[in-house]
């Protein structure tokens, strides 16, 4: 690799500090294998109110600066915390001190405030990337304002853009009122218009040097009207320049043999640990005590994850000599479903309506299979979790989903997981009845399939050779 080369990565949220899904995860693991390749990168986020205040000791004050929207001046204080990636924190509280990452009605302006500050950030640090590694709708203001205005300052002009889609669904569609806010030329609006409306993510994928998205499938399954949201035109327009990169997860972080969640750590080789595991977490959660196939689901209670197709099928599933046990949140209605479920079945349902990082840890180490049956799924990241603690997926086979997980074959001993392709209930069950069938089919075989599991690596090493070869043909393009 060249040396000297420098990226930023802008996003809205970042683990260990804030993050509402997937993309905090890979916010915060992507760049610490970025550094260890030699790349000079820094990551930039709001400082929102509900950052965990133990994750922000040792932070600086860099300097602070005013931020002139169209007819509002605001002011940007500008934080650090060193270390091998610096994380940078843009403050306001007008702006980000609030309870919440998104969902404001002035979202529009809150993020556009944002993306002009991190541009004007660069000045004060006297710090120009490379690449400015931009991340989801709220942070395609900073990609308009790069080439519409900034783009004019010598310092400026060579930087180039690269977008990342993490989730269509999301795009940040605000009113007309918008382009005063951005104080941008009127003109822009038939660059950023959709359906009547500005969309932040449409404002990305036309500024943006180069798109990705989190993994190939997904990439290819947007440029199609069924998963493109209406954006599928724009991303076919810009077929030769967008491309999947699938995430990985950090392996340090979670690591069956020294993870301190767990009861009984153990590894690929020696996985006998995790029956331990599962008898201390079915005392924990007041399941029944004995060897029965635990099917588990980490997710947001959504339709997007799969839950539609998976309500209607539960009491089929639980006909089976299994336990079930949920970890999430979401809509209403399945939140109260899945409380039932509890309670119809006592000792072999467990469902716990929260979020609890530890309880997942104890979950993905402990269960037998994750269930994943999502509508679409960008890249995902909870199969990998659990293919990572020797717990066997059962997937729809769709974006990322579909580039990670390999049917088995109890013939050619191949495969890591259960995959079903049509999107309904009955599919869903075929899966777990393969998967159940595989199981039954005594500890051997299935230390086949859980051994198979354990033995991949999506870590981010790969992933982040991918990334280093595209900032560099976009630097030298």
């Amino acid at each position: 690799m060249e040396k000297g080369l420098k990226v930023l990565l802008v996003a809205s949220e970042s683990a260990p500090f804030i993050k509402s899904g997937g993309l905090g995860d890979v916010v915060g693991s992507l760049p610490k294998a970025l550094r260890a390749k030699g790349v000079d990168v820094r990551v930039v986020i709001p400082r929102h109110r509900a950052i965990k205040n133990e994750t922000m000791y040792g932070v600086e004050l860099v300097g602070e600066f005013d931020v002139h929207l169209q007819w509002r001046k605001q002011r940007a204080k500008v934080l650090v915390k060193p270390g091998d990636v610096p994380v940078y924190f843009i403050e306001n509280d007008y702006y980000f001190g609030r309870g919440g990452l998104y969902g404001f009605g002035d979202d529009n302006e809150r993020f556009a405030f944002f993306g002009k500050a991190v541009l004007d950030m660069l000045a004060m640090l006297d710090f120009y990337p490379d690449i400015i590694h931009c991340n989801d709708w709220q942070t395609g203001p900073l990609c308009m304002y790069l080439k519409e205005v900034y783009s004019k300052v010598t310092q400026y002009s060579k930087i180039k853009t690269l977008f990342t889609i993490h989730n269509l669904q999301y795009q940040g569609r605000f009113g007309r009122e918008t382009m005063d806010i951005l104080g941008v030329p009127g003109w822009i609006y038939n660059n950023v218009e959709f359906y009547d409306s500005v969309s932040y993510m449409k404002m990305g994928l036309v500024y943006s040097d180069f798109i990705s998205t989190v993994s190939e499938t997904y990439a290819w399954e947007i440029q199609t009207p069924e998963y493109g949201y209406g954006m599928d035109g724009i991303l076919r327009s810009r077929s030769h320049q967008l491309c999947g990169i699938i995430n990985g997860i950090d392996y340090v972080a979670n690591n069956p043999e020294t993870d301190k969640h767990i009861v009984k750590h153990f590894s690929a080789e020696h996985p006998e640990g995790k029956a331990e595991n599962k008898r201390a977490l079915q005392e924990r959660l007041g399941l029944e005590q004995r060897d029965v196939p635990m099917i588990s689901m980490i997710t947001r209670l959504a339709d997007q994850k799969g839950v539609d197709i998976l309500a209607p099928v539960l009491d089929e599933i639980m006909r089976r000599d299994v336990q079930f046990v949920l970890l999430g949140t979401g809509e209403g209605a399945y939140e109260h479903a899945f409380r039932n479920m509890q309670n119809s079945y006592p000792g072999r349902v467990s469902s716990n309506i929260f979020f609890d990082e530890s309880l997942a840890q104890q979950i993905y180490a402990s269960a037998d299979l994750f269930l994943m049956p999502s509508k679409f799924e960008p890249c995902g990241l909870g199969q990998m979790f659990s293919l990572r603690f020797g717990t066997v997926p059962i997937v729809r086979k769709t974006g990322g989903l579909a580039d990670t997980i390999q049917h088995y074959d109890p013939e050619t001993k191949q495969g890591n997981g259960f995959l079903f392709e049509h999107y309904d209930g009955w599919g869903l069950l075929w899966a777990v009845d393969e998967a159940l069938r595989t199981y039954h089919m005594g500890k051997e075989e299935w230390m086949h399939v859980v051994k198979n599991a354990m033995n991949c690596d999506y870590s981010w090493e790969s992933s982040a050779e991918k990334y280093i070869a595209l900032y560099e043909h976009l630097r030298e393009n």
